[in-house]
């Protein structure tokens, strides 16, 4: 089985990188690299407040403990194709040959996706994970607007063919997690929960089992924009006391729920 991924650099997806390598005869990665957390925060011409650092640097401390600080690719791959931020729809597909004769093709955390990549990528039924639930969180920042929403019951990641709308492709299912202790850990428990599902799904040749789902724009709650992100959402935010179990699950506003009990 051949599996190409196309994701960035950061733990997260390193770590789910060396997770679909080990179910794979071979595995082909397309790798954008980002500045780190700490590089990023501290660029001179990148002024952030207070308070997103202060934000940004728990989101990376929950990602540590979730994935690994150290983490790095597994030896065995090999076959990379390491590029710029924003540089892969650039790249005409004759130069992608390499990483574009698999079986399976996933996305996770790319940059947006145009071009005659993304025609290839519908039409190889191409999976793409996005850490929100949608149809009712798409956009950006999707699980941070549950949270602010007072919806810590729609926490968690959609696994849907990709398409070229934004996070608006036929779901497959919604990955998330029971780990409630602190939202940070939260939210990223639910990016474990996508990753170990859709892992164990192509190794166990499901995932094509479930019946993909069209997408109902008329139970979308938000659709979230990087500007919406601002000074006084994130303070409001970081001085919130978010109760992670005042709405329970439905498991009816879902589609085929997989449930990450443990890390």
């Amino acid at each position: 089985m051949k599996i190409t991924l196309i994701t960035s650099d950061q733990p997260r997806h390193i770590y789910f990188a060396n997770l679909l390598n080990t179910i794979c005869s071979d595995f082909f990665l397309i790798q954008e690299k980002k500045l780190k957390v700490d590089d990023r925060l501290n660029e001179k011409n990148k002024k952030l407040s207070e308070s997103k650092k202060k934000y940004f640097y728990k989101v990376k401390d929950a990602e540590n403990k979730v994935f690994g600080e150290k983490i790095k690719l597994n030896k065995n791959v090999t076959n990379i194709l390491s590029i710029k931020l924003g540089q892969l729809n650039k790249k005409p597909l004759r130069s992608l040959t390499k990483f574009l004769n698999s079986d399976f093709y996933v996305v996770f955390g790319s940059s947006y996706i145009k071009s005659d990549l993304i025609d290839f990528l519908i039409k190889k039924k191409a999976l793409n994970i996005h850490m929100g639930v949608s149809p009712f969180y798409r956009g950006t920042d999707c699980n941070f607007w549950a949270l602010n929403d007072n919806n810590p019951h729609l926490v968690g990641g959609t696994i849907h063919y990709i398409s070229k709308g934004l996070d608006s492709g036929p779901i497959l299912y919604h990955a998330i997690s029971s780990m409630k202790e602190d939202p940070f850990l939260y939210t990223m428990s639910t990016v474990k929960s996508a990753f170990i599902s859709l892992v164990e799904k192509i190794e166990k040749n499901k995932i094509f089992n479930h019946k993909p789902i069209n997408q109902d724009k008329k139970r979308e709650i938000r659709y979230s924009k990087k500007n919406d992100f601002d000074e006084k959402v994130v303070c409001n935010f970081l001085g919130k006391k978010i109760d992670l179990n005042s709405k329970k699950f439905d498991n009816n506003m879902l589609i085929n729920p997989y449930l990450l009990n443990s890390l």
